[in-house]
């Protein structure tokens, strides 16, 4: 990419920009439920929409659904959701539980089957305070880790760069997960 000296105030310095306007809608908390009501809740509203790729579901079950991350760690970052609006953990049936539980590891395995990943962070926030974007609604994350991605662009730049787009990157998992056993 070639350096282009923009005229403005200030200073022009040697760093280029790596602008990711997308990511505002979830600095501003867009679409984020207020309260416990599944109303507005993004994890109830997804299902209904009919098209598993503009809703970047990758695969369903009986009482739990994989969908794509909106806003990624990593490429083929994906969360583990009930259909249920439950908000915690100890409030999922045994069924659930164990779906979850299912899901997860097959997320995971068709995550290693596409993209070779050196390793996984997986896990869930429980509140507001533990870091729940939307605390009303559970959901497992599953995140694909190299080694090597973490590198100056998020602790410097406060931005994460991603190879490859959503869309491609459901294709890639929702083919995975079709013809895993």
């Amino acid at each position: 990419m070639e350096f282009v000296e923009q005229d403005g105030v200030g200073v022009p310095d040697a760093l280029q920009r790596l602008w990711t306007p997308h990511r505002m809608a979830y600095i501003k908390g867009q679409d984020k439920p207020v309260g416990e009501e599944a109303d507005g809740c993004p994890f109830c509203r997804l299902p209904g929409l009919g098209d598993d790729a503009d809703a970047l579901i990758i695969a369903r079950g009986e009482l739990v659904y994989a969908v794509l991350n909106l806003y990624p760690y990593n490429p083929g970052h994906l969360m583990v959701v009930p259909y249920r609006h439950v908000a915690d953990y100890t409030d999922l049936t045994p069924e659930e539980t164990t779906e979850l539980a299912e899901y997860t590891q097959k997320a995971m395995t068709v995550a290693r089957s596409v993209a070779t990943p050196h390793g996984f962070n997986v896990g869930m926030n429980q509140g507001v305070i533990a870091g729940a974007g939307i605390a009303a609604h559970l959901h497992q994350h599953v995140v694909p880790r190299w080694g090597g991605d973490s590198n100056f662009m998020p602790v410097i730049g406060h931005t994460k760069v991603l190879p490859q787009l959503l869309g491609e990157t459901r294709a890639l998992l929702a083919k995975g997960w079709a013809e895993m056993p």
